[in-house]
């Protein structure tokens, strides 16, 4: 099989492409430029083992030639959501997911040899803060920055069953791996022995390994079922009990709160639409399609990235 991947560079990315590599199936790395792509964890991904696809998605332009006969297109990139939003990071947001798809869809659009499966990515962030409500691939979008950013993204890719590809909209939630930046800092805190809960803690948190987000993209990949998965765990927790897990996996102590009007103090409006939102999604669609988690418990994910 021969599957090309955007956001090549990124822990997800670059983690699907050793997981695909090992299998003996050939990756070919989308990206801005030709330097060094992403590494796994032993250090085997590098420009010199992967082909690579240019492309400049504010001009718009991509070697489409050298996205012909491929099995599947895998898209995860986009510009990083953490910072301080500002209007122009904002801007950058939204245009390095929207417009990137966009850009993908046209050009899968005019190939010769189509691939046959098309999986663009996009976040829980869709459905926005929903308190306690139980969250499926059917429910509704929410509202906020967030939510409009995945209602762009997912739309952006609308042209591609129309070429004769199969489309799957992957929303991912928390990714707790080895290498991952909110799992990194969120240690390094907790470390300090500054961990607990943030706000009152009760907002729920959708999270997924990052083995079985691999695992999961593959899965997609291989099935012949379309439309919207969460890429999430079947058991999403409220923060202050993943906070209260993760001190537990750290041995330390978990027990001071940061209040709410300090974070968005800290870091504005991401802040609360990242740490202060409650989105309680559950995976239904991907589960009725066959797949089985290798870490369905926050411990056992936790554990394999610390």
């Amino acid at each position: 099989m021969r599957v090309a991947i955007t956001g090549i560079r990124g822990l997800i990315g670059g983690a699907l492409a050793a997981s695909l590599r090992a299998d003996g199936h050939d990756v070919v790395g989308v990206s801005r430029s030709t330097g060094p792509l992403a590494t796994s964890a032993d250090g085997e991904t590098s420009a010199a083992t992967l082909q690579t696809v240019l492309w400049n998605v504010t001009e718009g332009t991509i070697d489409a030639g050298a996205l012909e006969g491929l099995d599947a297109i895998v898209h995860l990139a986009g510009e990083s959501i953490g910072g301080r939003w500002t209007d122009r990071r904002k801007a950058a947001i939204v245009s390095s997911r929207a417009e990137s798809t966009k850009l993908l869809a046209d050009t899968v659009g005019k190939l010769d040899a189509k691939p046959s499966v098309f999986v663009c990515g996009s976040a829980v962030g869709f459905y926005g803060n929903r308190g306690d409500e139980e969250l499926t691939e059917w429910s509704l979008p929410g509202d906020g920055f967030l939510a409009e950013v995945c209602k762009r993204w997912e739309r952006a890719a609308v042209p591609i069953p129309d070429a004769g590809v199969r489309l799957v909209r992957i929303r991912t939630g928390l990714v707790v791996g080895r290498g991952a930046s909110a799992i990194e800092r969120m240690s390094r805190i907790t470390r300090l022995g500054a961990g607990g809960p943030l706000g009152n803690g009760r907002q729920w948190w959708s999270w997924i390994s990052l083995d079985d987000e691999v695992r999961a993209i593959r899965h997609l990949v291989d099935s012949d079922a379309d439309g919207a998965f969460n890429l999430t765990a079947p058991n999403p927790v409220r923060q202050r009990d993943f906070q209260r897990a993760l001190s537990a996996a750290l041995g330390r102590p978990s027990f001071m709160p940061a209040p709410p009007f300090a974070i968005r103090a800290a870091l504005g409006e991401m802040g609360q639409a990242l740490l202060l939102d409650s989105t309680r999604a559950l995976p239904d669609a991907l589960t009725e399609d066959g797949f089985r988690f290798e870490h369905p418990e926050l411990a056992g994910a936790l554990a394999e990235a610390l």
